[in-house]
Protein backbone atom coordinates (compact mmCIF):
# COMPACT_ATOMS: atom_id res chain seq x y z
CA UNK A 1 0.00 0.00 0.00
CA UNK A 2 2.84 2.59 0.30
CA UNK A 3 4.86 1.73 -2.07
CA UNK A 4 1.19 1.83 -4.58
CA UNK A 5 1.00 5.49 -3.05
CA UNK A 6 4.30 6.57 -3.76
CA UNK A 7 4.10 5.31 -7.21
CA UNK A 8 0.82 6.97 -7.76
CA UNK A 9 2.13 10.54 -6.25
CA UNK A 10 5.74 9.94 -7.98
CA UNK A 11 3.54 10.17 -11.87
CA UNK A 12 1.45 12.91 -10.70
CA UNK A 13 4.23 15.00 -9.75
CA UNK A 14 6.03 14.05 -12.69
CA UNK A 15 2.97 14.53 -15.31
CA UNK A 16 0.39 16.79 -13.08
CA UNK A 17 -0.02 20.35 -13.50
CA UNK A 18 2.80 22.95 -12.22
CA UNK A 19 2.85 23.07 -8.24
CA UNK A 20 0.96 19.90 -7.59
CA UNK A 21 3.85 18.64 -5.59
CA UNK A 22 2.56 21.08 -2.78
CA UNK A 23 -0.19 19.69 -2.12
CA UNK A 24 0.43 16.54 -2.47
CA UNK A 25 3.62 15.98 -0.74
CA UNK A 26 2.15 17.12 2.39
CA UNK A 27 -1.00 15.14 2.05
CA UNK A 28 0.77 12.02 1.02
CA UNK A 29 3.54 12.31 3.87
CA UNK A 30 0.56 13.19 6.56
CA UNK A 31 -1.18 9.77 4.85
CA UNK A 32 1.74 7.76 5.09
CA UNK A 33 2.53 8.34 8.65
CA UNK A 34 -1.13 7.48 9.13
CA UNK A 35 -0.67 3.88 7.93
CA UNK A 36 2.65 3.38 9.32
CA UNK A 37 0.74 4.12 12.97
CA UNK A 38 -1.85 1.63 12.11
CA UNK A 39 0.61 -0.85 11.01
CA UNK A 40 1.83 -0.35 14.59
CA UNK A 41 5.36 1.85 14.22
CA UNK A 42 5.89 3.96 17.04
CA UNK A 43 7.38 7.65 16.93
CA UNK A 44 10.55 6.59 17.33
CA UNK A 45 10.68 4.05 14.31
CA UNK A 46 9.09 6.47 11.79
CA UNK A 47 12.51 9.02 13.26
CA UNK A 48 9.98 11.81 14.79
CA UNK A 49 10.09 11.03 18.43
CA UNK A 50 10.45 14.18 20.21
CA UNK A 51 13.10 12.91 22.12
CA UNK A 52 15.50 12.86 19.22
CA UNK A 53 14.85 16.12 17.77
CA UNK A 54 17.73 17.63 19.30
CA UNK A 55 20.15 15.34 18.21
CA UNK A 56 18.78 15.15 14.76
CA UNK A 57 18.86 18.60 14.42
CA UNK A 58 22.70 19.06 15.29
CA UNK A 59 23.44 16.30 13.26
CA UNK A 60 21.45 18.22 10.36
CA UNK A 61 23.07 21.19 11.17
CA UNK A 62 26.46 19.75 10.70
CA UNK A 63 25.28 18.52 7.48
CA UNK A 64 24.82 21.49 6.10
CA UNK A 65 27.66 23.31 7.20
CA UNK A 66 29.45 20.20 5.26
CA UNK A 67 27.86 20.24 2.47
CA UNK A 68 28.03 24.11 2.71
CA UNK A 69 31.59 24.40 2.59
CA UNK A 70 31.98 21.55 0.03
CA UNK A 71 29.72 23.29 -2.76
CA UNK A 72 31.64 26.53 -1.87
CA UNK A 73 34.63 24.13 -2.86
CA UNK A 74 33.64 23.69 -5.98
CA UNK A 75 32.04 26.75 -7.22
CA UNK A 76 35.37 28.28 -6.67
CA UNK A 77 37.41 25.74 -9.25
CA UNK A 78 37.06 26.00 -12.76
CA UNK A 79 36.83 22.22 -13.19
CA UNK A 80 33.49 21.96 -11.23
CA UNK A 81 31.92 25.27 -11.37
CA UNK A 82 30.17 24.35 -14.79
CA UNK A 83 28.45 21.22 -12.55
CA UNK A 84 26.11 23.93 -10.57
CA UNK A 85 25.27 25.68 -14.26
CA UNK A 86 21.18 24.63 -13.78
CA UNK A 87 19.43 26.22 -16.50
CA UNK A 88 15.97 25.74 -14.37
CA UNK A 89 17.73 28.14 -12.14
CA UNK A 90 18.87 30.98 -14.36
CA UNK A 91 16.32 32.89 -12.36
CA UNK A 92 16.60 36.13 -10.28
CA UNK A 93 18.11 35.37 -6.35
CA UNK A 94 14.25 36.07 -5.10
CA UNK A 95 13.22 33.74 -7.18
CA UNK A 96 16.31 30.83 -6.00
CA UNK A 97 15.14 31.72 -2.13
CA UNK A 98 11.88 31.01 -2.96
CA UNK A 99 12.27 27.31 -4.59
CA UNK A 100 15.36 26.55 -2.31
CA UNK A 101 13.11 28.13 1.48
CA UNK A 102 9.22 26.99 0.48
CA UNK A 103 9.15 24.99 -2.50
CA UNK A 104 11.79 22.18 -1.52
CA UNK A 105 11.08 21.92 2.14
CA UNK A 106 7.71 21.19 1.60
CA UNK A 107 7.56 19.29 -2.20
CA UNK A 108 10.81 17.45 -1.91
CA UNK A 109 11.92 17.18 1.65
CA UNK A 110 8.87 16.85 3.68
CA UNK A 111 7.32 13.76 1.55
CA UNK A 112 11.00 12.32 0.56
CA UNK A 113 12.30 12.30 4.24
CA UNK A 114 9.31 11.15 5.77
CA UNK A 115 8.30 8.23 2.94
CA UNK A 116 11.74 7.14 2.70
CA UNK A 117 13.43 7.88 5.87
CA UNK A 118 10.34 7.80 7.86
CA UNK A 119 8.14 5.03 7.05
CA UNK A 120 9.75 2.76 4.77
CA UNK A 121 12.88 2.89 6.93
CA UNK A 122 10.55 1.81 10.07
CA UNK A 123 8.85 -0.92 7.93
CA UNK A 124 11.46 -2.69 6.96
CA UNK A 125 13.66 -2.17 10.32
CA UNK A 126 11.06 -3.35 12.92
CA UNK A 127 10.22 -6.52 9.81
CA UNK A 128 13.94 -7.35 8.56
CA UNK A 129 16.33 -5.25 10.63
CA UNK A 130 18.72 -2.02 10.27
CA UNK A 131 20.67 -3.07 7.25
CA UNK A 132 17.27 -3.92 5.00
CA UNK A 133 16.03 -0.89 6.46
CA UNK A 134 18.66 1.31 4.80
CA UNK A 135 19.34 -0.63 1.91
CA UNK A 136 16.03 -1.28 0.39
CA UNK A 137 14.98 2.50 1.35
CA UNK A 138 18.09 3.64 -0.36
CA UNK A 139 17.57 1.67 -3.45
CA UNK A 140 14.00 2.92 -3.55
CA UNK A 141 14.78 6.36 -3.05
CA UNK A 142 17.54 6.12 -6.46
CA UNK A 143 14.11 4.66 -8.27
CA UNK A 144 12.16 7.69 -6.82
CA UNK A 145 14.49 10.23 -8.82
CA UNK A 146 13.64 8.43 -12.76
CA UNK A 147 11.26 10.89 -13.66
CA UNK A 148 12.73 13.65 -12.38
CA UNK A 149 16.23 12.50 -14.10
CA UNK A 150 14.31 12.26 -17.10
CA UNK A 151 15.93 15.82 -19.53
CA UNK A 152 18.14 16.66 -16.42
CA UNK A 153 21.21 16.37 -19.41
CA UNK A 154 19.62 19.04 -21.53
CA UNK A 155 18.94 21.19 -17.80
CA UNK A 156 22.93 21.24 -16.86
CA UNK A 157 25.58 23.00 -18.99
CA UNK A 158 28.42 20.56 -17.83
CA UNK A 159 26.22 17.49 -17.88
CA UNK A 160 24.96 18.45 -21.38
CA UNK A 161 28.60 18.58 -22.78
CA UNK A 162 29.81 15.74 -21.10
CA UNK A 163 27.26 13.15 -21.97
CA UNK A 164 26.29 14.38 -25.82
CA UNK A 165 22.92 13.93 -27.54
CA UNK A 166 20.95 10.51 -26.90
CA UNK A 167 22.42 9.44 -23.62
CA UNK A 168 19.25 10.33 -21.93
CA UNK A 169 19.49 6.46 -20.50
CA UNK A 170 22.85 7.12 -19.28
CA UNK A 171 22.09 9.88 -17.12
CA UNK A 172 18.81 8.75 -15.67
CA UNK A 173 21.43 5.65 -14.20
CA UNK A 174 23.39 7.96 -13.50
CA UNK A 175 21.38 9.95 -10.82
CA UNK A 176 19.63 6.79 -9.86
CA UNK A 177 22.86 5.44 -8.51
CA UNK A 178 23.97 8.84 -7.46
CA UNK A 179 20.54 9.08 -5.13
CA UNK A 180 20.37 5.45 -3.65
CA UNK A 181 24.39 6.30 -2.71
CA UNK A 182 22.52 9.24 -1.62
CA UNK A 183 20.09 7.36 0.33
CA UNK A 184 22.69 5.27 2.47
CA UNK A 185 24.17 8.37 3.45
CA UNK A 186 21.40 9.66 4.82
CA UNK A 187 19.78 6.34 5.85
CA UNK A 188 23.18 6.33 8.33
CA UNK A 189 22.01 10.02 9.50
CA UNK A 190 19.15 8.73 10.42
CA UNK A 191 20.36 5.44 12.20
CA UNK A 192 22.98 7.67 13.97
CA UNK A 193 20.79 10.30 15.42
CA UNK A 194 17.54 8.52 15.57
CA UNK A 195 15.86 11.22 14.07
CA UNK A 196 14.69 12.00 10.31
CA UNK A 197 15.73 15.69 11.35
CA UNK A 198 19.21 14.80 10.54
CA UNK A 199 18.43 13.09 7.06
CA UNK A 200 16.17 16.05 6.54
CA UNK A 201 19.23 18.49 7.27
CA UNK A 202 21.35 17.43 4.81
CA UNK A 203 18.48 15.79 2.25
CA UNK A 204 17.52 20.35 2.23
CA UNK A 205 21.30 21.42 1.90
CA UNK A 206 21.98 19.39 -1.19
CA UNK A 207 19.05 20.50 -3.07
CA UNK A 208 18.42 23.83 -1.41
CA UNK A 209 22.04 25.13 -1.43
CA UNK A 210 22.96 24.01 -4.79
CA UNK A 211 19.85 26.11 -6.20
CA UNK A 212 21.18 28.80 -4.86
CA UNK A 213 24.64 28.54 -5.91
CA UNK A 214 23.33 27.15 -9.34
CA UNK A 215 21.11 31.04 -8.89
CA UNK A 216 24.22 33.48 -7.86
CA UNK A 217 26.73 31.73 -10.50
CA UNK A 218 24.35 32.06 -13.62
CA UNK A 219 24.21 35.92 -12.38
CA UNK A 220 28.07 36.30 -11.91
CA UNK A 221 28.11 35.07 -15.57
Amino acid sequence: MTLALLIAVNLTIGFGPAGIGLIAGPAVAVVLVGLARRMGLTWHDLGLSKHTWRKGAAYGGVALLVVGAIYAIGALLPLTSALFLDVRYDIAIGSALFIALVIIPIKTVLLEEIAFRGVLFGLFKHRFGMAWAAGVSSVLFGLWHILPALGLGTQNTALDAATGPGSQLLVVAGVVAFTAVAGLLFAELRRRSGSILASAGLHWATNGLGVLLSSVLWAAT
